[in-house]
């Protein structure tokens, strides 16, 4: 191209210098030429810079186009060698404690030095579909069972549930009372204290599932409820009508009174829960006892956090009627108790809690108990807690009292 314009400005140069003599005019058309020759020339120049400039930035891209999509074939190749897995429908879980209880009854000075695989549970769940489930639960008490040993096998969970509507469900088969704070959620990094309180193991008596139907659900976005129609207890004049005595666990369990049992639960505070239940049973030794009759449950608690501050408090009431339960006391049966908590971190929490119950509440004797905890919980991993807690309990005198320290700890997956 360079070699073309010197050419032509040549022949022009040459016309002009054969077609008239070396006049003034012509000297200015030649500068004038001349001027457009070197003008025309760095034109030319800044081309071809610009022109070398544009292929280095084409070749540079080339390049990293390569790269880039040699990259994504090796990570092609790697996701193609990588196994597919589908999310499974099953599911499994469970959970586990160990105690180890150095306790001395101040009546008699008798110790009670224990070491024990309280509970060992496994959970088992199937989702058939979206809206349908199914969930199982077998636990294992006192690590051996069979003959005279103490353990037990037990299924406290087997339930098929389903979602007929939005936020609204049913559940048929074995599941857990809805009632207090322990009953439905008892795996031991969710609470303070090595052993269950008191309260929710003599009065609502935690562990506690029955067989039957029960429905649940939210209404607005604060309230939920529940309501089951279920087995029912079977007490007996000879365990003083204990209401955990009375626990039939689905294993051929008389259905001639069964039981009903309603619950409201208010969630409008971020780390609060109030609730309250009722239950009832028409005849709370299913017929067999002539002098015993119909049973009412009330029960109502509250669970807060605020921060590292926690506190639960509960109270539940028994009212039997019947000649029988009146005659021992029985037909009052009651418990309360209060746990403030502080969580430092992550980690490390502490507790106490007072605690008082009483199963002859209607008698005019002193059956009354109390005992006080303090503890402290150690958090491994936020599933796996150590325990540590001392109790003193105060009975009236005769009765077996006892105090000391226990020593637990827990898992849950």
């Amino acid at each position: 191209m360079r070699a073309f314009l010197m050419v032509v400005l040549l022949a022009i140069t040459a016309t002009g210098l054969s077609a008239a003599p070396q006049t003034e005019d012509t000297r200015s058309l030649i500068e004038a030429q001349q001027e457009q020759i070197r003008l025309l020339q760095e034109q030319l120049t800044a081309t071809q810079a610009s022109l070398d400039a544009l292929r280095q930035q084409v070749e540079a891209n080339v390049r990293a186009t390569e790269a880039a999509n040699e990259k994504a074939e090796i990570l092609a190749e790697n996701l193609e060698s990588q196994p597919v897995v589908a999310e499974s429908p099953n599911s499994l879980g469970g959970y586990g404690e160990l105690h180890l209880n150095m306790l001395e009854n101040q009546a008699t000075g008798e110790e009670t030095n224990m070491l024990d695989f309280h509970r060992f549970v496994l959970f088992y769940g199937h989702r058939f579909n979206d809206r349908l489930r199914f969930t199982s639960e077998v636990e294992i008490e006192h690590a051996v069972s069979g003959g005279d040993e103490p353990g037990e096998v037990e299924l406290e969970q087997a339930y098929i549930e389903y979602d007929w509507a939005d936020s609204h469900s049913f559940r048929a088969g074995i599941f857990l009372v809805p009632v207090g704070i322990l009953n439905e959620t008892h795996e031991p990094p969710t609470f303070y204290g090595v052993e269950r309180n008191p309260v929710e193991s003599n009065i609502i008596p935690s562990t506690w599932w029955e067989g039957g139907l029960a429905f649940n659900g939210l209404f607005a976005d604060a309230l939920r409820y529940d309501f089951a129609v279920h087995s029912g207890l079977n007490t007996s004049a000879d365990d003083n009508y204990a209401v955990r005595a009375g626990r039939q666990k689905v294993a051929k369990a008389r259905f001639d009174a069964p039981a009903y049992t309603g619950r409201l639960r208010w969630l409008g505070v971020p780390g609060l829960e109030l609730s309250a239940s009722v239950q009832y049973q028409d005849d709370v030794t299913q017929e067999l006892d002539p002098l015993a009759g119909s049973a009412w449950l009330f029960s109502g608690h509250a669970a807060w956090r605020f921060g590292g501050f926690g506190l639960r408090a509960l109270y539940a009431r028994w009212s039997l009627d019947g000649a029988g339960p009146e005659a021992v006391g029985a037909d009052r049966q009651e418990g309360w108790y209060v746990e403030p908590s502080w969580r430092f971190n992550e980690q490390w929490g502490v507790f106490a809690r007072y605690s008082n119950w009483d199963n002859l509440a209607g008698s005019a004797a002193d059956t009354e108990y109390a005992q006080i905890d303090l503890g402290v919980n150690y958090w491994l991993h936020p599933n796996v807690v150590f325990k540590f807690d001392y109790q003193d309990q105060d009975v009236a005198p005769g009765r077996k009292e006892l105090d000391g320290w226990n020593l637990g700890v827990g898992y849950m997956f």
